[in-house]
């Protein structure tokens, strides 16, 4: 059977901030100038919204150049910072660092604590109300090409197969949709992102990408406990000064408060979790007097692409480009992506317009890597481009050498720090101290599991497995005879399990794919990179309610 298909101007893969303002942004433009073209985008969540998950404190530049009427608008943005603490943590205590001492990156006057799911949710709602066709749970699983080897679209994944990829008593095929361009917003580590980078050489000549993973609760707290407007970020304790990794806690309105935990996957100890130390976070004084007596409305992980300018691939491809976390335009400085995602996703409709104005289609959108060149986006980037490599320096060392970098230089060092692949840093378990942490009390700390039930994640366990393995030995005889099966550790999720049977059976490797919160996390950090995530079917994975 064929698939059905449908033809476009214009296909964004991905319902966040960078894919939704490059479609609010085309249909604006073509209006402007007297064009008529058709926008479609696709987002693999349930719902616009479903998959987003930040800190999240915006700059509301971008947001202002794409609705200078926002505000009328209704978006919401409704907690105005009001404070900023930068804290250095030991175990029992912490410096509060002066604002006077501050790099500029980590002040946020004139900026917004957000949930960011409800903004990428108003953001859908001006979509449509322009007239882009807005499809949420579609999933794209396979890149198209034309007979010139540009990319002409994408194809949506089949629904109803079984276990064994065999059509099931369910099953639909998946639709073609054809496009003159495509953009590709699929966030951090995009799994059709990375095939274009492999089959165009995307990354020819650039260092490779380096990631953190996020993890993030809201929390409903008491009211002497709230504090809105005001925006806490810490490192230090729990983490050694070795690893890279710092928290958040974001006063929102409503007595709502989101704290977080990032931590660097270029850690080398593979007895490191993620999770369990974002949960002894939470115990430290500076942190429980804010949650104290509240309760745990959400969990959600999120892998962040934190390399700067040197580790971006070239953006564009014929037929289309990368925007938004699916290129790495976050700022991990300023620990923001959401206005760069929507300026980078703004400059590429710009590119695109113009070449549907001069009938052009297929081609290498030129304009858009130009563009960004000549933008405050890349001026920005590149003042802050050597923070992820000052701070594998450790802690103390990194904060002084980024300080002098920024307080002394404003960022304009002569010089361009480099950046390694996150998979290569773990040493072997035998090396490396074992950690003690302590069990969740329920309270204020939480097992897996049951934060996973937070999620709201649901995947229909009759379907392929979308976490695929490459060699299917590899998590025995290198992950656990080398690293003690690291995986167990990283997936903030309980998606991956050793499992030893009675009777003298050999440990296996069992993976929970029903529990992925589609974090990305396996498929940066294992150390052999056997791990592939692709989409589940459409609407799966997921559902944040404003996080």
């Amino acid at each position: 059977m064929e698939r059905e298909s449908m033809e476009f101007d214009v296909l964004i893969v991905g319902g966040g901030p960078a894919g939704l303002a490059a479609a609010i942004r085309l249909k604006q433009q073509a209006e402007a100038k007297g064009q008529d073209i058709s926008v479609c985008l696709i987002e693999k969540g349930a719902e616009i919204g479903a998959h987003i998950l930040s800190g999240a404190v915006m700059d509301p530049r971008a947001i202002t150049e794409l609705f200078p009427d926002w505000k009328e608008r209704g978006a919401p943005l409704n907690t105005a910072v009001t404070e900023d603490r930068v804290i250095f943590l030991n175990e029992t205590g912490g410096r509060t660092i002066p604002n006077g001492l501050l790099p500029g990156c980590f002040v946020n006057h004139g900026n917004y604590i957000v949930r960011l799911g409800n903004v990428a949710k108003w953001m859908g709602e001006q979509a449509e109300a322009l007239g882009v066709e807005v499809y949420p749970g579609f999933a794209a699983a396979e890149i198209l090409y034309d007979e010139n080897g540009a990319v002409k679209g994408v194809a949506t994944g089949d629904m109803g197969l079984t276990r064994e990829g065999e059509p099931g008593p369910n099953h639909q095929l998946g639709m073609e949709l054809h496009a003159k361009y495509t953009l590709f917003a699929e966030g951090c580590r995009g799994h059709l992102g990375k095939q274009l980078e492999a089959k165009y050489s995307l990354r020819d000549g650039v260092d490779p990408q380096t990631y953190g993973i996020g993890i993030k609760e809201l929390w409903e707290v008491p009211v002497e406990n709230h504090r809105p407007g005001l925006v806490v970020h810490t490192a230090g304790w729990p983490l050694p000064s070795d690893t890279y990794g710092g928290g958040f806690v974001y006063h929102l309105e409503d007595n709502l408060v989101a704290v977080g935990y990032v931590v660097g996957l270029n850690y080398s100890n593979p007895h490191l979790s993620p999770f369990e130390e974002f949960q002894r976070y939470k115990t430290h004084p500076e942190i429980r007097k804010y949650l104290d007596g509240g309760k745990r409305l959400a969990y959600g992980a999120r892998a962040i692409a934190a390399g700067g300018l040197q580790s971006q691939p070239r953006l564009i491809f014929p037929g289309g480009g990368l925007i938004g976390d699916d290129a790495g335009f976050l700022n991990a400085a300023r620990i923001k992506g959401s206005h760069a995602a929507i300026k980078s996703g703004m400059l590429a409709a710009d590119a695109a317009l113009d070449a549907l104005a001069g009938n052009r289609q297929r081609d290498t959108l030129t304009a858009y890597p130009s563009a960004f060149q000549d933008s405050w986006l890349h001026e920005e980037l590149h003042k802050t481009r050597n923070f992820k490599p000052y701070m594998k320096k450790g802690l103390w060392m990194g904060s002084l050498l980024f300080g002098i970098d920024q307080k002394l230089f404003g960022g304009k060092v002569p010089w361009t720090l480099h950046n390694s692949a996150d998979h290569v840093t773990l040493k072997p378990a035998a090396e490396c101290p074992k950690i003690d942490y302590p069990k969740p009390d329920g309270k204020l700390t939480f097992d897996r599991l049951s934060s996973v039930f937070l999620s709201n994640t649901n995947h229909e366990e009759e379907q392929p497995c979308h976490l695929r393995l490459k060699d299917a030995s590899v998590p025995i005889s290198v992950n656990l005879a080398l690293y003690d099966a690291p995986e167990q550790r990283y997936c903030p999720a309980g998606v991956y399990e050793i499992v030893r049977d009675g009777d003298g059976n050999a440990p296996r490797l069992q993976i929970n794919a029903q529990n992925c919160v589609h974090c990305k996390t396996c498929d940066i950090k294992d150390p052999t990179q056997n791990i592939n995530w692709v989409v589940p079917q459409g609407g799966e994975g997921p559902i944040y309610q404003g996080m």
